[in-house]
């Protein structure tokens, strides 16, 4: 063999050995990351800007990390895709699918029935139908909403308030019936307006959410819980600056989407569900609904949080209001107060 050829013969076997390394170090530590479950996350919808969701893809990489394991997350798009995303979610087969919002109630009873075996995380909704492997996780918005509503109630100069809502149904009833109920509990004699979107698209409608904002304005209402989507919620928000009075959002912090004009938001902890429901899971239990609200901690204001003086919500410069609404809070924990459920009655 000639020196040139020796040279060749050893460069390649170098570059086979040092190949071989790298990849060795590249599977080891995802060897170690798969030794725990394998989680899929599907949202209804792209995270994007969705705090809602953003919370959710934060509960599922808390839970992989807890537990040594894996996530995956698949955003849906529409209604098709969501079908094709949870389809393909069954064929992984990973430990756990967890589903966020009510659009996967029809395609999650499908498939658990199809597929006995693969278990399932329904948040924020349920299916009609129980099923062994599908275990829910639902809110009690009603509570962080009477909350909001007394926040409302002791803010109000006018003694109105009022609510943009996306659909007159009884779990979106949630949002404006409590708000009214707790403005009254804490000034007697305030009323309530609330107004629905409706229409073809209610989850996407700024342009009507903004100009039932205003109509509500222009009745005298100086206080708008805006449960119009995290899209729709945009539009209450802009008719509140432009009109002079103030929102509330939901789900997330929406505080910061307009300063000086958002008082708080109802909060819907999804990372904490998630957590909860992966845990209850993996450990044996599954096919039960569990209710998470103010006591729960799956339901909470901005305004009621740590770190709510740098939340730029409105009421973190009420201190007289939030002592007053954290009573209300304590007593909604000890059963002192009962917030009716508008999707039961």
């Amino acid at each position: 063999m000639s020196p040139r050829t020796l040279l060749r013969a050893v460069m390649a076997v170098s570059a086979v050995t040092l190949l071989a390394a790298c990849n060795a170090s590249a599977k080891d530590p995802a060897a170690q990351n798969t030794a725990g479950p394998a989680l899929v996350l599907i949202t209804p919808s792209p995270v994007g800007v969705n705090d809602f969701l953003k919370l959710a893809v934060q509960g599922i990489e808390d839970s992989a990390k807890k537990h040594n394991g894996t996530q995956k997350v698949y955003q849906s798009t529409d209604p098709a895709s969501i079908q094709q995303n949870l389809a393909a979610a069954v064929r992984e087969k990973p430990a756990v699918i967890v589903a966020v919002g009510f659009n996967f109630a029809d395609a999650i009873a499908a498939e658990a029935e199809r597929n006995p075996g693969q278990k399932f995380l329904f948040v924020d909704s349920c299916t009609t139908k129980p099923f062994p492997n599908v275990t829910c996780a639902v809110f009690r918005e009603h509570e962080g909403s009477y909350l909001a509503g007394a926040e409302a109630g002791l803010l109000s100069k006018s003694g109105k308030v009022g609510a943009v809502v996306v659909l007159d149904t009884p779990q979106f009833r949630r949002y404006s019936i409590p708000f009214g109920q707790g403005a009254e509990k804490a000034k007697p004699g305030t009323t309530l307006a609330p107004l629905f979107i409706g229409g073809a698209n209610p989850f996407n409608d700024p342009a009507r959410a903004k100009a039932l904002a205003a109509t509500l304005a222009g009745q005298g209402v100086d206080q708008v819980m805006g449960a119009a989507s995290a899209a729709g919620n945009l539009g209450v928000f802009e008719a509140a600056k432009q009109g002079g009075f103030f929102a509330f959002g939901v789900d997330a912090n929406q505080c910061p989407a307009s300063p000086g004009q958002v008082v708080d938001n109802v909060v819907k902890r999804t990372n904490v569900v998630i957590g909860d429901g992966v845990d209850a899971i993996l450990g044996g239990k599954t096919g039960e609904t569990k209710s998470y609200g103010v006591k729960e901690k799956g339901i909470s204001l901005t305004g009621l949080e740590p770190d709510a003086a740098t939340s730029q919500c409105v009421v973190a410069s009420h201190p007289d209001v939030l002592a007053k609404v954290g009573e209300l809070r304590d007593q909604i924990i000890s059963g002192a107060i009962v917030v009716d459920d508008p999707a039961k009655s």
